[in-house]
């Protein structure tokens, strides 16, 4: 499929030649900014010398509610190709998404990979898109053909490149799919409950066979928690015997405290599991700033607090531990 997608691209970079255009070793790296990490480190797997990638938030940052600063205005406008998830997601920065759209490439990759029938919707909001798409790795590992392909419009030469970095990735991203799935599969039945602060995990209950995924806030994090959400999340929590619930590196840790404390007042003893990584990626220079790293922390920290045990790690991705110089 990606070579077919990949035809004219190909065949403009044989013109390119013909005609004397550099080729991409001539070329300054074209500059693509992603909003969120999780395409950004993709992007640059896909693209290799032929693009420099960055994003425009970092660790930590919430998209769902992140206002572009003066200086990110400079950053779109510097950008030959700019890439996001969907509005879904990254709301406050709708408008000046499609503002810069009418003068540079701006793909919204949701909609550029995926059928509206191969989506989940927002369970509060029919008809609404829940965005967290890198949560299912199989779902994810599709974008990376799209950006090839993107990338290639400008860059033609460096599409047959990008035809092998594609496929080098979707074997990675297979492996790690398969292993995610063999892990959480450990975890005794009845107790594949995941609670976190917000929804953002519904792909990965959903690829996985995690038997419910609750949270206090819904998909976006623009509406607050009230005390009549933290208590119907508690009632959960007894009724199931939860044993351990989540914090989240982009959501103030006061709501998840607030549920432990309800539910510890009610007689039952649940305890914070971990730190999960759910709309940012961890901190550059990390394993877990990576795309890879960021779902192998999360697949352990669930693992492990709900009571199951990590398989082999696969051989197909022995190289990036490698990179990160870490214990498979």
């Amino acid at each position: 499929m990606l070579g077919l997608r990949l035809k004219l691209p190909l065949l403009a970079a044989a013109t390119a030649t013909a005609l004397g255009t550099p080729t991409h070793a001539e070329q300054a790296p074209l500059n693509v900014l992603a909003t969120v990490g999780m395409i950004a480190d993709l992007a640059q797997n896909v693209a290799g010398d032929c693009a420099k990638v960055t994003s425009l938030l970092g660790a930590g940052s919430d998209p769902h509610t992140y206002r572009a600063t003066a200086a990110d205005v400079d950053r779109l406008a510097a950008a030959d190709l700019i890439l996001y998830v969907d509005t879904a997601l990254e709301a406050r920065l709708a408008d000046v998404l499609a503002r810069f759209s009418d003068r540079t490439p701006t793909l919204g990759l949701a909609d550029a990979t995926f059928g509206a029938d191969e989506l989940l919707e927002d369970p509060d909001e029919p008809g609404t898109l829940d965005p967290h798409l890198w949560m299912d790795v199989s779902r994810w590992a599709r974008i990376a053909p799209v950006i090839a392909e993107a990338i290639a419009a400008a860059r033609p030469d460096c599409a047959e490149d990008m035809v092998a970095n594609v496929e080098t990735l979707s074997a990675q991203m297979a492996a790690l799919h398969a292993w995610v799935d063999e892990a959480i599969a450990t975890i005794p039945e009845g107790n594949r409950m995941l609670v976190t602060a917000h929804d953002a995990f519904y792909y990965f209950a959903d690829a996985y066979g995690l038997e419910a995924s609750e949270a206090i806030e819904g998909i976006s994090t623009e509406s607050e928690a009230s005390i009549a959400d933290i208590r119907a999340v508690a009632d959960f929590v007894i009724d199931h015997q939860v044993p351990a619930v989540f914090v989240e590196t982009t959501i103030n840790p006061r709501t998840i405290e607030a549920l432990v404390a309800e539910v510890r007042a009610r007689g039952h003893d649940v305890r914070i599991g971990g730190e999960l990584f759910s709309d940012a990626m961890g901190d550059p220079g990390t394993p877990e700033g990576s795309y890879i790293g960021m779902i192998r922390a999360n697949t352990v920290t669930i693992t492990q607090a709900l009571g199951g045990s990590l398989p082999d790690w696969p051989e197909a991705l022995q190289g990036w531990t490698q990179e990160w110089r870490i214990a498979p």
